[in-house]
């Protein structure tokens, strides 16, 4: 999910916060399981679990883009007439478990990628640190990798 502009909107952790406030919302009023995450400066990466019955996703995006152009609206007149989202965002649906794999290392690499640190672990908007506490990942992992996808 991109921000219009490249806006860095995400530059301000009090904005960070809001939009987990807003997913979890969103999550209690459409369930969904959000698989991983990372949160950059002016795009978000998220793989999402569905329920069976309803794969709607730009339904539970357009809520969340809306209730946090609200907020920002609100926080700041600069926000007004400002296109805050890109239109459109891109969906894949992961086809097997190497699939999931290969989206959960790109999303995590994505920090690193874009050169915002040296280290994966050392990004903290990320759900990378939750995959460290479950044993998917050691805390060095990505040192020296490349991850494309």
């Amino acid at each position: 999910m991109n921000l219009d502009n490249a806006e860095k909107i995400f530059k301000n952790t009090e904005n960070i916060f809001m939009l987990r406030k807003l997913i979890n919302e969103v999550c209690d009023e459409l369930p969904f399981e959000e698989i991983a995450c990372v949160i950059m400066h002016d795009h978000i990466h998220s793989i999402w679990r569905l329920p069976e019955t309803d794969n709607n996703f730009s339904k539970r995006w357009g809520i969340i883009k809306a209730r946090f152009t609200k907020f920002l609206r609100r926080r700041s007149a600069d926000y007004m007439d400002k296109k805050i989202w890109q239109q459109r965002f891109w969906e894949h649906e992961i086809r097997d478990v190497k699939d999931l794999n290969n989206h959960i290392d790109y999303l995590h690499y994505n920090p690193v990628k874009h050169g915002y640190v040296d280290k994966v672990s050392d990004w903290p908007y990320s759900s990378f640190h939750r995959f460290v506490d479950d044993g998917y990942y050691e805390d060095d992992w990505g040192r020296g990798v490349v991850v494309s996808n």
